[in-house]
């Protein structure tokens, strides 16, 4: 549900804007009532999703902004190409750090895509998203699972009852799980859904998602289902550790909403190209022609604090980055790296991120000589020992593989590989501790134990190569991770920072800050960055117009009840529907 949505395409605004030399003297030019702040030097430390939609939004308000990015731009979004697998003038074979989808109850992030011109796209690189129609639960010698994904489901007369019992149905018919059961979660689900935030944010943030679904009295189905694989496949999250919170949230969005009002498309939606041909070189492009600058291999080593601000970031290269605001867009772990006693004597706040938690949820493409016939969308195998779910890509492409390397793959399976730390099925060792070669091996095995069960839909003689995460790196016995993910294990919110704290010019954007979306995403990024850009804003005397917030929908029916269960969490009762069945 949106806050507000703006009345005059910015897009449309900013084109004529630029075409007519556009950004002078810090306002952009022609804009009404966008006046210049008297320190317009904005630097950006990080170009992931957070760092380029915040560079994007003060770019648009007339602010001068440098980019400052160690790798490459676009960050854990971006495609990787594998080099030297390019022949004949075709580009190498693209890789990624794993697959990503676009729920439809994405906001933020469709509204800035929407914002990326694109020739011949009406709505920019928006246009490159579209739905899949079906999503696979592949089983270990068990019956598969595919689900239809329609584009909005079946009306019906909204009340509780109503409600629980289509939720209830939709469970059951979708897993195959038992009517007793599909009908338990869809009461927890209830509980979750008509409880008020007081009581989501002061029990459900501490209760663990293994506890709220009460894993340990239900069927093994149940558990891999429902208490394993909402955590750990979909968000690389622990269910024993995951909060009830943060996993109830995303079943609210994608469950608890019958109707599907609200949604910006399809439930699951994909790019049609590589990342960075569909999404991340458009945008950047964009940036460029609204005067945003990039510096490359510029690793932040330091924050100089002077006077309780920011006086300047020193470069692991011993240059000196001078601005007059500071944004920091690195991933958590790096972020807090910055956090010298010098700056902590004024936001001690920040302190408390040293408890935050990271995982690792990397991904591995396999390439085939063949097409594949798995599913037309993404599918995860419930029973694999690390967690996988797939996505042939193909299927989906406008740029069909063919037209890359070598020009003999027909189809790369995309891979996440969401649990690292449990032991395999070949070598008995976690994928930390498994060679590249063997990680490749051991996950054939995992997924050869679903799909080929029932008929032989991989083929050892169709693989062409693989390509695994440039991220994971092989350092003496282990493996190491440029690339971790924040987990919002139970009561971590309360480690987690605002946008803006203590330090006037000093903002923070990342999946790691408090937002409403609350899972470490592409939508949490582009929304923290928002709500950055809008502190710098009252910070600066600036008059522009401020970052439209998109919140999470919630059920408008179920509004009354949840009136009702914030008079009954003041008196210490609990949920209406929370009964110890």
């Amino acid at each position: 549900m949106a806050e507000q949505r703006w009345s005059v395409s910015r897009r449309t605004f900013l084109r004529g804007t630029v075409a007519a030399g556009a950004i002078s003297a810090g306002a952009v030019a022609g804009a009404p009532g966008f006046a210049a702040p008297p320190g317009r030097r904005v630097a950006v430390l990080g170009g992931g999703v957070a760092g380029l939609t915040a560079a994007h939004e003060l770019a648009e308000r007339g602010f001068e902004v440098t980019v400052y990015e160690a790798r490459a731009l676009g960050g854990k979004a971006r495609s990787v190409g594998v080099a030297g697998t390019g022949r004949g003038g075709r580009p190498d074979l693209p890789g990624e750090h794993g697959f990503r989808f676009f729920p439809g109850f994405y906001q933020n992030l469709p509204d800035t895509m929407r914002r990326i011109p694109v020739p011949g796209n009406v709505d920019g690189v928006w246009s490159n998203l579209l739905a899949v129609p079906e999503a696979r639960f592949s089983r270990r010698d068990g019956d598969d699972i595919l689900l239809a994904l329609p584009d909005s489901l079946t009306a019906i007369q909204v009340t509780p009852d109503s409600i629980r019992e289509s939720l209830a149905a939709t469970i059951t018919t979708a897993t195959k799980m038992p009517p007793a059961e599909g009908a338990y979660f869809a009461n927890r689900l209830m509980v979750f859904n008509t409880s008020c935030e007081a009581r989501r944010f002061g029990q459900w943030e501490y209760t663990s998602w293994h506890d709220f679904v009460r894993g340990n009295q239900r069927s093994h189905e149940f558990r891999a289902l429902i208490s394993r694989s909402l955590t750990s496949i979909m968000v690389a999250a622990k269910e024993n550790l995951a909060s009830t919170r943060t996993i109830g949230s995303m079943g609210e969005q994608f469950l608890g909403n019958p109707l599907g009002h609200g949604n910006d498309g399809g439930l699951d939606r994909v790019l049609n190209n590589t990342t960075n041909t569909a999404w991340i070189d458009p945008w950047v492009q964009h940036l460029r022609t609204l005067g945003v600058r990039f510096e490359l291999d510029a690793r932040v080593s330091e924050l100089v604090v002077r006077d309780k601000r920011i006086q300047s970031a020193r470069l692991a290269d011993a240059r000196t980055v001078d601005a007059d605001y500071f944004v920091v867009a690195l991933p958590v772990e790096q972020a807090r790296k910055l956090w010298s006693s010098e700056v902590l004597a004024v936001a001690p706040e920040l302190s408390a991120m040293d408890r935050l938690f990271v995982d690792w949820m990397n991904g591995i493409q396999i390439y085939f000589r063949v097409p594949l016939r798995i599913s037309r969308g993404h599918t995860a195998y419930v029973d694999t020992p690390w967690s996988l779910t797939s996505i042939s890509q193909n299927q989906l492409w406008t740029h069909k593989l063919p037209s890359f390397g070598d020009g003999s793959v027909a189809d790369c399976l995309s891979v996440d590989i969401s649990d690292w730390h449990s032991v395999g099925m070949l070598y008995g060792k976690p994928a930390t501790e498994c060679t590249h070669e063997e990680i490749f091996r051991e996950v054939w095995a995992q997924l050869s134990s679903h799909l080929n069960d029932r008929d032989q839909l991989l083929r050892p003689a169709d693989v062409h190569s693989w390509f695994l995460d440039p991220g994971i790196t092989w350092q003496g016995a282990q493996n190491a991770n440029a690339d971790p993910l924040l987990i919002n294990t139970a009561g971590s919110w309360d480690a987690r920072p605002n946008a803006h704290g203590s330090i006037e010019n000093l903002f923070l954007a990342g999946d790691y800050v408090r937002t409403d979306v609350d899972l470490a995403t592409m939508e949490g990024a582009n929304e923290s960055a928002r709500a950055a850009v809008n502190a710098l804003l009252d910070v600066s005397g600036s008059n522009a117009q401020r970052c439209t917030g998109f919140k999470l929908r919630r059920t408008p029916e179920l509004e009354p009840l949840r009136a009702v269960d914030a008079g009954r969490y003041a008196q210490g009762l609990p949920n209406l529907f929370d009964t110890p069945t």
